[in-house]
Parts: structure tokens; C-alpha cells; sequence
């Protein structure tokens, strides 16, 4: 990628960043939808919110997906967060 020369070239990739973000802010709606059923479902039938299992081999499946500049590691603490949230959010959904 050529350096950035001009503020033009900067605020375009702004934008294009801005817009990744508006991607990103969608998918993880769509993702919370989901958690939410399974939250209800995990309601319904006695299930506990917390699934370590499901948790560490989701973390590695991700890891393991990871590609240059993110490594395994980055990818990982980033959907370790994640999935913390989303964890904070079915708890509180299920009461």
C-alpha cells in the first residue's frame, strides 16, 4: 500500500475504516440476536450460561483461523473480549 501523501488520502481512509466499522457494529447486532436465542433456549431447558468448553475450542477455531498482520494471539484476546460481552448481555437476558 503506497504511503499516505495528502490529507485527502488520509480522510478516505477514514472513511473506509468508518465504514469497516458500520460492517463490524452490524454483524456483532446479528450476532447478539443469536446469543440471545441461545440464551432462551439454555432458559428453557436449564442450561447454563457459561459453556468453558465451547468457549476455549470457539477461541481456538479462531485462533487457529488467524492471517497476517492479526496473529493467533490477537485474534484471540479480541474475541476473548467479545465473547465476554456477549456473555455479560445472555446472563443478563436470562435473568
Amino acid at each position: 500500500m503506497p504511503p499516505v501523501t495528502s490529507p485527502l488520502d488520509l480522510d478516505s481512509l477514514r472513511r473506509d475504516i468508518d465504514a469497516v466499522d458500520q460492517q463490524i457494529l452490524k454483524l456483532l447486532h446479528d450476532r447478539v440476536r443469536l446469543v440471545l436465542q441461545v440464551g432462551d433456549y439454555k432458559r428453557e431447558r436449564g442450561i447454563p450460561v457459561y459453556d468453558p468448553a465451547r468457549e476455549r475450542a470457539l477461541l481456538d477455531r479462531l485462533g487457529k483461523s488467524a492471517e497476517l498482520p492479526l496473529d493467533q494471539d490477537a485474534v484471540r484476546r479480541i474475541f476473548e473480549r467479545l465473547v465476554d460481552e456477549f456473555r455479560r448481555i445472555e446472563q443478563h437476558h436470562v435473568g
